[in-house]
């Protein structure tokens, strides 16, 4: 232990890799989606390895598999970056209570994104999977989050800043954000982007799902305007301020995905809404996290010091 106080980790460095951690995933599900965009899904066509002689991609295997090589390359990347968190939490002082389960959370959250990775490639890209393996990344970036937003508090317990109800809302938008983006994933799945040209889709009609979704997200629009007022009705102005940007995100999510649609998918656009999910995800976060707050732990008031008076006896 003597050793490790020698390398202290200040709270200002941590919450910047804590950061850099949440950018890390947020481009690795932008990378992913590339790879899917660009029919390289099989560019590396088993796994672990990328071919069965070779854990590295080959001229033969094109650009394809150069795109999909380089998107595994990264998951190590960021790996690399959860462990420097994890490394920095440990090396912290004074040890703060709590950091360590969510960064630990974050790193081992790597790796089993990683695995259902592999399993959509030996499954050939079953859209099921696929939709497994990009909320998978989801819940890492959700960790990554509160891991970040805990580092900047105190230790004291948390208290809410709103009332009841509306942490309630707050609570309930975020549900309805969570299946939004799990509903956005059959719709993927339905879809013509299936990663390589003999995947399969889920069967689903992408008509109907899509409008499955687009009512999702009229939903999750009404509830995040709903907090916006309710917030400044109640003198909250941090959460108002959250509730705000929350909006301006969906909104701009809504209008990209309507384009989209109306324009046959065009894959730049999609990467875009694909990037525009993980902002509708900590915008939620970012919603839900300012209707409560911590406070510096008090210290107990000390004992008063016992005394050598006595007390005088009557006469």
């Amino acid at each position: 232990m003597k050793a490790i106080d020698r390398f202290p980790v200040s709270t200002a460095l941590l919450r910047r890799l804590a950061y850099a951690s949440i950018v890390a995933n947020v481009a690795i599900v932008v990378t992913g989606g590339a790879v899917r965009l660009t029919a390289s899904g099989l560019g590396c066509p088993t796994w672990p390895r990328c071919t069965d002689a070779s854990y590295t991609t080959t001229p033969e295997m094109g650009v394809h598999g150069m795109i999909e090589f380089g998107n595994r390359l990264l998951t190590f990347a960021v790996g690399i970056i959860a462990l420097a968190v994890v490394v920095g939490v440990l090396l912290h002082r004074p040890r703060r209570r709590g950091l360590l389960p969510l960064a630990v959370a974050v790193l081992f959250g790597i790796p089993a994104q990683a695995v259902i990775g592999g399993i959509t490639v030996l499954t050939n890209l079953n859209p099921w999977v696929v939709g497994l393996h990009f909320l998978a990344s989801m819940v890492v970036i959700a960790a990554g989050y509160a891991l970040w937003r805990r580092i900047g508090e105190p230790d004291g317990p948390p208290r809410l800043v709103v009332p009841r109800p509306l942490r309630a809302l707050a609570l309930v938008t975020t549900v309805v954000s969570a299946s939004v983006l799990v509903v956005g994933t059959w719709v993927t799945g339905s879809g013509p982007h299936a990663g390589d040209g003999g995947a399969a889709r889920n069967g689903l009609d992408p008509e109907q799902i899509s409008q499955v979704h687009a009512d999702g997200v009229f939903l999750l629009i009404g509830l995040s305007v709903a907090l916006v007022f309710a917030f400044r009705a109640v003198g909250a102005t941090g959460a108002a301020r959250a509730a705000v940007v929350l909006v301006a995100v969906e909104l701009g999510q809504g209008v990209i995905g309507f384009v989209q649609y109306f324009t046959d998918l065009p894959a730049l656009l999609v990467g875009a809404h694909m990037l525009g999910s993980c902002l509708v995800l900590l915008a939620t976060l970012s919603v839900l996290w300012s209707t409560r707050e911590r406070r510096p732990v008090t210290a107990p008031a000390p004992a008063p010091a016992p005394t050598d008076e006595r007390v005088p006896t009557p006469a």
